[in-house]
């Protein structure tokens, strides 16, 4: 007997097909907002609703949330050429789907970012915590909104490019020690955000693996290291030189057309030294992560050999 119907923005992403996948397992029918049909591996053994169209789409939306009994929005731009490009997506489109789910009567999750808690630093954080207020007008106090930190895990794009340096510099950098990273694997990500829409629980919560207090810079870069089998000697950069770099890295994709993840917004997320969960943050759900970086990073690692991307 199903659960009922789970609407999602964001199905098609990094953490949002495994969270579908989860979704099912959990015994829910879920509903997916996408702009094309899918083949996913992920969902071999499932075969979700599917309503195409994307976060503009007002009826497609409205269609979406229509009949059932939680909506989760994970949908969100991480890399954008403006603050404006930003907000089209991630506060629009908030705001969209917070109507149309009260519309429908249905629950509301925001899957936000732990960004959202310093939106000062960059305009994807700004972004994000307008998004959060945007949706919490239009929704109502009884909107959950859940900011994930990091998310890594098999099939993520952006930390595939630590674990080559890794396998191939002769160095990797490191920050102030004195800084602290929560993370969480993308699978237990879509876990405790499954659990959380069989519950409701309105207000405002993190996520994090079992290392709430967070990882320092160094025991990330080792847990890297560790996990394609070598021993780049950690050198500590001074935040001039990355914001220097990040300069650099965000004005050649201007220059080529391209968006870089790395701004001088994301250098100053880098540079935050708090980026660990408070006891009041934490999700109040009982599922257990399986992954910390340890673990996490290995499983990461077979599946990007496995798949080609990197070279064992």
């Amino acid at each position: 007997m199903t659960k009922g119907v789970v609407a999602v923005t964001g199905g098609t992403g990094f953490l949002g097909r495994r969270l579908v996948s989860a979704l099912a397992r959990d015994g829910w029918t879920v509903r997916v907002l996408a702009r094309r049909d899918i083949v996913d591996p992920h969902w071999a053994d499932i075969e979700p609703q599917l309503v195409i169209g994307g976060l503009s789409d007002q009826r497609a939306v409205q269609t979406l949330c229509a009949g059932a009994t939680v909506v989760i929005h994970v949908a969100g731009l991480i890399k954008a050429r403006s603050r404006a490009d930003f907000d089209r997506t991630n506060v629009d489109g908030a705001r969209g789907i917070a109507l149309a789910a009260r519309a429908a009567s249905a629950r509301l999750i925001v899957v936000s970012s732990l960004t959202a808690r310093e939106p000062s630093l960059s305009d994807y954080a700004a972004s994000k915590r307008a998004g959060e207020d945007a949706a919490r007008k239009a929704f109502g106090e009884a909107l959950t909104i859940i900011r994930p930190p990091a998310i890594y895990g098999p099939g993520d794009m952006e930390t595939l490019e630590l674990f080559k340096a890794a396998q191939t510099a002769p160095f990797l950098p490191v920050l102030d020690p004195a800084a602290r990273i929560a993370m969480i694997h993308v699978e237990d990500a879509a876990a405790q955000i499954t659990a959380a829409a069989g519950q409701h629980i309105p207000g405002v919560f993190a996520l994090s693996d079992d290392r709430t207090d967070g990882y320092s810079w160094s025991e990330v870069m080792e847990a890297v290291s560790r996990a394609v089998d070598r021993t780049p000697r950690l050198m500590r950069i001074s935040p001039s030189i990355l914001r220097g770099l990040a300069w650099l890295s965000q004005h050649f994709a201007a220059i080529t057309g391209n968006i870089s993840i790395f701004t001088s917004g994301k250098a100053r997320e880098m540079l935050h030294l708090d980026w660990s969960l408070s006891p009041s943050e934490t999700l109040p759900v009982t599922i257990a992560t399986r992954y910390g970086i340890e673990s996490g990073f290995a499983h990461s690692v077979h599946w990007y050999r496995t798949n080609g991307f990197l070279v064992a």
